[in-house]
């Protein structure tokens, strides 16, 4: 094999194309140009990419178009449905709505108003309802394998589309044993352009050491606060505000000098919005 055609070099060029769709939903992502994009003649560049990845280049578009516009939907929400959907590559609202109710299983109107309400019941929530419980458990510390991602903790699905694309190439997700988000600086702490927090995995035996391109780090072990969340990932913001403003300030527990961070619990390729499921876990004293 050429040395301009190692499985490295392909590595790199997945990694080019899945960050090319992700900062340009609204843009030209015809296969001509996510082949040129890659180097490689289209005819191969997409044989190669479903190879490494699972998933033709329109199923991988039209996952991250559709993760975004979810988030839209909910955090934008005075924003027109048409006006979502334009951001995210379709001009055409009713295309829009079709392509996202195939993919999330509710309109686009629907799914607003699903986050809506779960944002509403978190508001509420007087910390003793069983729809959002916390409860109090003891982990072993852990190790972990990520992606960096510096900026507004609502660019990390970035970081996601990077780490995904190197345990896909690297064949490294059987060594996997948990996907997380671990935020090591509050909001508010400093300004947001310099949040850091890490798309990262949970290693288990077999995975390597110094893979390029992941960062390696500890999770601390001991007591930990678990929020149970269910709904959708556009409202894990709300989550946090209520476990830090609602529930922190009366349970009579401390925070510890180590990062929190969010375990998905389930798979969102096959979980509706409604059923989808996300630990919070704040470590304690």
């Amino acid at each position: 094999m050429p040395a301009e055609e190692t499985p490295r070099t392909y590595e790199a060029r997945l990694l080019r194309v899945l960050a090319y769709i992700y900062d340009n939903l609204d843009g030209d992502l015809s296969l001509d140009t996510l082949a040129e994009v890659a180097c490689m003649s289209r005819f191969h560049w997409h044989r190669v990419f479903r190879a490494m990845t699972g998933e033709t280049l329109a199923d991988a578009i039209r996952r991250i178009r559709m993760a975004k516009a979810a988030n839209a939907l909910v955090r934008d929400s005075e924003a027109p449905v048409a006006e979502v959907a334009e951001r995210h590559g379709y001009p055409n609202a009713a295309s829009f709505s079709r392509t996202f109710s195939a993919a999330h299983g509710l309109s686009p109107a629907a799914f607003r108003e699903l986050g809506a309400q779960v944002a509403s019941d978190l508001h509420n929530n007087d910390g003793k309802s069983s729809m959002y419980p916390v409860i109090i458990e003891t982990f072993p510390p852990l190790r972990a394998a990520g992606v960096l991602h510096v900026g507004a903790p609502s660019g990390v699905g970035r970081a996601f589309q990077t780490l995904g694309g190197i345990l896909f190439a690297r064949n490294l997700l059987q060594h996997a044993s948990g996907m997380i988000a671990v935020y090591h600086d509050a909001p508010g702490a400093k300004p947001e352009s310099e949040l850091r927090a890490h798309a990262a995995v949970i290693i288990a035996d077999g995975f390597p050491a110094g893979v390029e391109g992941l960062e390696y780090f500890d999770l601390a072990g001991g007591r930990h606060a678990v929020m149970q969340h269910k709904g959708p990932y556009a409202t894990l913001g709300a989550a946090w505000e209520w476990l830090y403003g609602r529930w922190l300030p009366q349970s009579g527990e401390e925070p510890r000098d180590a990062p929190p961070f969010e375990l998905y619990v389930n798979d969102p390729r096959n979980t509706p919005p409604d059923q989808l499921r996300t630990d919070i876990r704040l470590p304690l004293t």
